[in-house]
């Protein structure tokens, strides 16, 4: 390699700040310089390659067309040595395997399974935040995450994991042996959800439930809205893993089944080689998704 071709790191590190950003001003500020330093690097990149990398858009800055070349070769290589650093440091550093589940995923199926891996890995700690947010895997220390929907998201690696059939639930003492189609209109009755929970109103879109029409109660987590539901309260769609025991004890019936339409919940992680401790907990996941098929 003739390090001597290339520009200098600090130049990359301005145009590629500047390029993702759209702004000096922005890239000046990330990086800790002087908006004259990042302009400085522009005008020095553009005499290298002898044409401009990036020309003023109105309020902003966008990319020449050479310089949407070099902005996705720069970003991959700065991307690449990202993750051989985390892989380096992530095998030399103990410390909990860091796992972002859903909170109706976390409620429906991991919590319920997770005690025959503590107890057959007890030398791997693990720290388990639901969330529904969208979660920077790197940036925010995760080293796996569950999510719910199709898997087409790019930048990660993603694995399908399992499906779960979708039922909607209500107490005995509101059916009243009713099917879901014998209730009238969907809109005339309470819904109870979780707050935040998009496997919900993706399994209720399927049915024709929306929720800018529906008498929907947001509660904060998945236990309150069942509860609600199970006082008689009203409806709610849900995980058949996460009501098969209500279903099974008669607490709560079932007045629609549906199947998932090609969704489900994916293993995602960061690129790269996983660590040991990272590679046992998805084996064991992906075995214990197979046991349920």
């Amino acid at each position: 390699m003739d390090w001597k071709a290339f520009p200098s790191l600090s130049a990359l590190r301005a145009f590629e700040a500047a390029a993702r950003t759209g702004s000096l001003s922005a890239a000046a500020r990330e990086l800790n310089v002087t908006h004259a330093a990042v302009a400085q690097h522009m005008r020095a990149l553009g005499e290298r390659f002898g044409r401009p990398l990036m020309q003023r858009d109105g309020q902003g800055m966008a990319l020449t067309d050479d310089g949407r070349v070099l902005a996705t070769a720069v970003q991959d290589g700065f991307l690449r040595i990202e993750e051989g650093i985390a892989t380096l440091e992530r095998r030399h550093v103990v410390r909990p395997l860091r796992l972002s589940p859903t909170p109706t995923f976390a409620e429906a199926w991991l919590v319920p399974r997770i005690g025959e891996f503590w107890s057959r890995h007890p030398e791997i700690e693990l720290s388990i935040l639901p969330t529904q947010e969208v979660v920077d895997l790197r940036r925010d220390g995760f080293d796996l995450a569950i999510r719910f929907g199709d898997g087409r998201w790019p930048g990660v690696e993603v694995e399908p994991l399992t499906q779960s059939n979708f039922v909607v639930v209500a107490a005995p003492s509101f059916a009243r042996g009713r099917s879901l189609d014998q209730l009238g209109p969907l809109e005339s009755h309470k819904w109870y959800v979780s707050r935040g929970s998009r496997e919900q109103v993706v399994w209720g879109a399927t049915i024709g439930l929306s929720p800018e029409t529906l008498q929907t109660q947001e509660l904060v987590d998945n236990s309150l809205a069942l509860s609600a539901v199970r006082a008689g309260y009203g409806l709610s769609v849900q995980a058949r893993t996460l009501v098969e025991r209500d279903l099974a004890q008669g607490t709560l019936v079932d007045l629609y089944e549906g199947d998932p339409g090609g969704l489900g919940y994916f293993l995602v992680r960061p690129r790269g080689v996983p660590s040991p401790r990272l590679d046992t907990l998805l084996k064991w996941l992906r075995r214990k998704a197979r046991e349920d098929t």
